[in-house]
């Protein structure tokens, strides 16, 4: 096997996950320095990306010098695909492109997503499609079925479309997030079919991932567990259980805010805005919960600086 994909698999590691409103740009770019085997875009509507203007669109859009990202589609029809394969290569510069069989979101029902897994013969068309619009690899990202456990079925229907890796979360759609992730039902889809498995799910620490990684998959795929916790990738890269000191996970949660001004810049009240960071900066500081008041408060990089200070000076 040749690729991007196999390119990537010749090392140990995790990838980054997709995910909305979390692997934006600065994420994926932390995630990157620190070791990530590739990282997946948030996921882009083929129809939205169609009838948008220019390349401006955030989602796809690459930070400075960014490689090994993978760009997710979402879909239904294998005519928007396939342009929207196009442009995302003439736009984005993806090193591999991604179809979502796994969002269970409502909004998304009917749009592709995990709705797929209930119809998996137009999944194969959509991969085709897009195979046929592009050189780069191309993948899929499924659950085990919609409401019932279908996985090898349409996993071995993916790799006969020609799809070069499949990431699969070990929960049916009707599952949403609820219960736990079954890794037996990953690992036998990695065992019946010859291209590279993905395992996803429930990967929340460097344990999990080093007792999922044994599990007969090529790799692990993290996404809650790495907000906050980029160090993850480096540790299952280099075997290293060391954790950052305050100190440094300061700087970086600094660094993050300073990231997201710069990529983002000016909104339209003239402020380079860090709200969308709320959510994401008392992670990297659990042990310091005295903080967590004012970090979801914060505006701007500058207001970060202000309560990290203690820590960054010390």
């Amino acid at each position: 096997m040749s690729g991007f994909y196999a390119s990537r698999l010749n090392r140990p590691g995790a990838v980054l996950a997709p995910m909305a409103g979390y692997s934006d740009a600065p994420m994926r770019q932390l995630a990157a320095e620190q070791g990530a085997l590739w990282t997946v875009s948030e996921m882009i509507s083929a129809r939205g990306l169609m009838e948008h203007d220019g390349p401006d669109l955030t989602l796809g859009r690459p930070y400075p010098g960014e490689s090994a990202r993978v760009v997710q589609l979402f879909g239904a029809i294998p005519e928007y695909l396939a342009a929207a394969v196009q442009r995302t290569e003439e736009w984005f510069a993806p090193a591999a492109i991604d179809l979502n069989m796994g969002c269970p979101v409502p909004k998304v029902h009917g749009k592709g997503g995990a709705c797929l897994l209930q119809t998996p013969e137009v999944a194969y068309s959509l991969i085709r499609a897009m195979k046929s619009a592009t050189t780069l690899d191309v993948s899929a990202k499924i659950r085990l079925g919609w409401d019932e456990n279908r996985a090898v079925e349409v996993a071995q229907g993916l790799e006969a479309a020609g799809a070069a890796m499949i990431t699969v979360h070990g929960r049916t759609s009707k599952q949403r997030y609820t219960g736990e992730a079954d890794w037996d039902a990953i690992a036998q889809v990695a065992a019946a079919v010859n291209i590279p498995v993905i395992g996803s799910g429930d990967i929340t620490t460097l344990d999990a991932a080093r007792q999922r990684q044994s599990s007969g998959v090529a790799a692990v795929m993290i996404g809650r567990g790495a907000v906050g916790n980029p160090w993850l990738f480096a540790a299952l890269a280099s075997g290293s259980d060391e954790y950052p000191s305050a100190q440094v996970r300061a700087r970086t949660a600094l660094r993050h805010a300073e990231l997201q001004a710069e990529f983002y810049g000016e909104d339209r009240y003239g402020v380079r805005s860090v709200k969308p960071l709320r959510k994401v900066l008392p992670k990297y500081l659990p042990d310091h919960p005295e903080l967590r008041d004012e970090l979801v408060k914060v505006d701007t990089a500058q207001d970060v600086a202000r309560v990290l200070a203690p820590l960054l000076d010390g």
